[in-house]
């Protein structure tokens, strides 16, 4: 596919900001989707949009929750001309977010900036530096419950890749900031170069699919295990009722207290949660084998495959038949 971007003629410049105990693949996946299209556009004869730059509190060598070190620049004046600047996340998110100094850079650096961006975890200390206020974000799936707890004030989205709430973008997990990335590099230089990027990085250009697509046990499996051994059962009993009154006989519990309990450890009321272990089971059967849709959804327990399509649609964001033919067996 051509690259042909529309750029300016001068590179953008982009700050992919670490501290310690940063997710390595929140700031490789950004920065090879911006070296990449750099490279593509060089051969195209084209200037280099991009002119990404790590940069860290301090600078130097920057250990990463994997072990590995990512060089990095000292931090700019935050003053300092900036096209974007995107917030890794990673283990060291937290202690970052205590650090009043890196909450100020942060504030006034997206002050000046034309976008920020967060990867993971990073949408904490964007929060902390109070750039979420008001606003749809989301993070990796497994913090979604403590990011809202945390800033009442934010609608945290469980289930897309990514979330743009004007100038703010924030992303799920590790490998989502290639997504978030590719979808900056669209903005910039439209679909052509976005999509030419991913083709020579082997990645979808456009995921099909939120992180719901993954696990849908991951997904309600958190700190609190009360509810495992019902969804052990779940999951062996798709077919079966799996209405509130008959999950809360077999949780053992009457249906009010298991309505107020099972929210508050998975964050979903039990019909979503029923809804996510069926397209679980739905997704896999359309992946791993040649059994038709009809046979799928009334062994999933939709019933039909109109229902199996319409959750398929809500929890993923792509129909059933499309879903196969992305993963041909």
């Amino acid at each position: 596919m051509p690259f042909d971007p529309q750029i300016p003629p001068f590179p953008r410049r982009v700050e992919i900001l670490l501290f310690p105990d940063v997710q390595l693949l929140d700031v490789a996946g950004p920065f090879q989707v911006l070296a990449t299209a750099n490279d593509l556009a060089e051969r195209a004869g084209a200037a280099r949009p991009y002119a990404p730059v790590a940069v860290a509190a301090t600078p130097g060598m920057v250990g990463s929750s994997s072990g590995l070190a990512v060089a990095a620049a000292p931090l700019p004046d935050a003053d300092a001309p900036l096209d974007t600047l995107i917030v890794a996340g990673g283990p060291g998110a937290r202690v970052a977010c205590a650090d009043a100094a890196m909450r100020d850079w942060v504030r006034r650096r997206a002050g000046v900036a034309r976008r920020t961006a967060s990867v993971c975890t990073g949408a904490f200390l964007l929060g902390a530096a109070g750039l979420l206020e008001g606003r749809r974000v989301t993070t990796h799936w497994a913090y979604c419950g403590a990011l809202a707890a945390t800033f009442p004030s934010v609608r945290v989205e469980s289930d897309p890749i990514f979330v743009r709430d004007g100038n703010v973008w924030t992303s799920a997990g590790v490998t989502a900031g290639i997504d978030l990335t590719l979808a900056l590099v669209e903005a910039d230089l439209g679909r052509k170069a976005a999509t030419a990027i991913a083709r020579h990085l082997v990645v979808f250009a456009k995921r099909p699919g939120g992180q719901a697509q993954f696990s849908a046990g991951l997904a309600l499996a958190g700190e609190d295990d009360t509810f495992d051994r019902l969804h052990d059962w779940m999951q062996q009993n798709l077919r079966a009722d799996l209405a509130v009154p008959a999950l809360a006989q077999q949780a053992g519990m009457s249906e009010r207290n298991f309505l107020r309990r099972y929210k508050t450890a998975t964050g979903l009321t039990p019909a979503r949660a029923v809804e996510r272990v069926r397209v679980e089971a739905a997704r896999q059967a359309l992946g791993e084998t040649k059994v038709p849709l009809k046979r799928i959804a009334r062994d999933c327990g939709f019933g039909s495959e109109e229902t199996m399509r319409r959750s398929f649609l809500r929890v993923l964001a792509v129909p059933p038949q499309a879903y196969r033919d992305r993963f041909p067996v």
